[in-house]
């Protein structure tokens, strides 16, 4: 006899797949609970291979910037984070199509789908981009998280069932005052405006759930730029930065021989331990194309493109040292005046070979002269009668239209004798750049690791872009990064005309 199936009951391998297929979806539901776990989760629901393998060790990898996001607001304390962090911001800095527009909108569907009531806004350098991240977004939420909406997506904002909204902003000032959000992703800032931005940073606000966090996420195009300052913002406020570049992201190179590969220079081998996604060949392409500034600027992150920048060949890692004041060596001050903008000192010993040693410095905004006066005698490690020489800004010279004195004669009534010689801008800074970089290829300055703001201001000062008396010979004077070079200029447009260092011992 012959045993009929009926045609409405369900075989085994239907019922498998049927509950194989409610597992799928109930996972899919599931909020990760580890960086590996969140690995799986974004390859098997978004098929997307994140890069998780960290090659250049001072770098992070796209997918501890993934976690850092996701995890913010996890039940469970983020590995190396306090349970009760107060913010959940991050600055990423990549190479050119390191995929961080991408990632940024995997971590928008992260906290959308498993943040109930998460308000999250995108911000891009220009409309362009803005658009560009929303729309990888909407592209993931067709991998099977249409049922999670509520209602269709839209041009520029969707909504979740569980309360959950993304909105792209627009480049505006209008766009982003009034706006108070869970996240805020600024994707390339270094495009922004930068009273746009300005506004952007009172625009999160946390939840008794969510932890606010903004980030920013760009390559770092001008040293500077917003990327830069921000950067150096988010080093100084213990703000994470994720920095990855071509060899976090190239695919694993398997078959090449490395001494007739174009890469090898900088690769010295860091592809065959890669596993990111970026072709080789195209990497040798761009490379090929870009000027070498630009293709340490744009894919390997060393720094920023130093085609504006006035001292090129400033090198932290070659003038920045450890530099203790000597008492055997004469001390020097040189001062430029400020008060919305910043008065600056810096103390500085030339040695036997005549190198230039800048030990300290002092910056302060926004107080009198004798304020000032007393607080650079405070740090003078030697009494006054033995400074070898305290030099100025000439300007300083001249009547106050209020007081009907001069800066010079205030300072010498309070103990700080004070000289000046008047020259031009582009003197001193052939005299910096010499120093920084004599013919013969020698240097001979040294700034201690005591002077950040000036370190910064080597790195930063700059000739005006467009818009700003573009073509000018005289670098932009922007407030911020000048003052510290005017000081520093000052010290060698005197030395150059006074009589030579000697060696005194006290």
């Amino acid at each position: 006899m012959t045993k009929t199936i009926s045609p409405c009951a369900e075989t085994p391998t239907n019922q498998d797949a049927a509950r194989v297929s409610e597992a799928h979806e109930a996972l899919r539901r599931t909020r990760p609970m580890t960086q590996a776990d969140l690995h799986r989760y974004i390859k098997v629901f978004l098929d997307i291979e994140v890069p998780d393998q960290r090659i250049c060790p001072e770098h992070s990898t796209p997918m501890d910037y993934l976690w850092h996001s996701f995890a913010g607001d996890s039940p469970q304390p983020r590995k190396g984070t306090r349970p009760d962090a107060t913010s959940a911001d991050a600055v990423v800095w990549a190479n050119r199509a390191g995929g961080k527009t991408e990632l940024a909108a995997v971590a928008t569907l992260l906290d959308a789908i498993f943040k109930p009531n998460c308000q999250i806004r995108i911000l891009g350098g220009s409309g362009e981009q803005s658009r560009r991240m929303y729309e990888y977004l909407t592209t993931f939420f067709r991998k099977g998280f249409e049922s999670l909406l509520a209602g269709p997506v839209l041009k520029g904002k969707c909504r979740l069932a569980n309360g959950s909204a993304v909105e792209v902003l627009t480049q505006s000032a209008t766009s982003v005052r009034g706006t108070h959000v869970q996240k805020l992703r600024c994707d390339e800032v270094e495009l922004f405006d930068e009273d746009v931005f300005a506004a952007a940073k009172f625009t999160t606000q946390s939840t008794n759930e969510i932890v606010a966090g903004m980030e920013l996420i760009s390559t770092m195009h001008r040293p500077y730029g917003l990327m830069q300052k921000e950067v150096a913002a988010a080093s100084r406020a213990g703000v994470p930065v994720f920095k990855w570049c071509v060899w976090e992201t190239i695919e694993k190179c398997t078959d090449r021989n490395c001494s007739q590969c174009p890469l090898w220079g900088d690769c010295q081998g860091r592809a065959k331990a890669a596993g990111g996604y970026l072709k080789i060949d195209d990497c040798i392409t761009q490379m090929r194309r870009s000027s070498r500034s630009g293709w340490e600027s744009e894919m390997l992150c060393i720094r920023p493109s130093l085609d504006n920048v006035v001292f090129g060949e400033f090198d932290p890692a070659a003038h920045v040292r450890s530099v203790d004041y000597d008492p055997n060596l004469p001390l020097y001050r040189t001062l430029d005046f400020g008060f919305v903008n910043p008065f600056v000192c810096l103390w500085i010993q030339v040695d036997r070979e005549g190198t230039v040693r800048v030990i300290d410095e002092y910056l302060r905004r926004r107080a009198t002269i004798d304020v000032h006066a007393g607080e650079i005698k405070a740090r003078t490690l030697c009494p006054e009668e033995q400074i070898a020489a305290t030099y100025c800004d000439p300007a300083g010279a001249g009547p106050n239209d209020v007081t009907g004195t001069s800066t010079v004669r205030e300072l010498r009534s309070l103990g700080v004798a004070v000289k000046y010689r008047r020259s031009t801008i582009l003197e001193g800074i052939e005299l910096i750049r010499r120093a920084i970089r004599s013919g013969d290829g020698k240097s001979s300055l040294v700034i201690s690791p005591n002077c950040p703001r000036l370190i910064e201001a080597l790195q930063c000062y700059h000739y005006p872009d467009i818009g700003q008396a573009a073509g000018s010979e005289l670098p932009f004077k922007d407030g911020l990064y000048d003052h510290p070079i005017d000081a520093l200029r000052y010290f060698f447009i005197n030395r150059q005309h006074g009589t030579p260092t000697t060696t005194r011992r006290y």
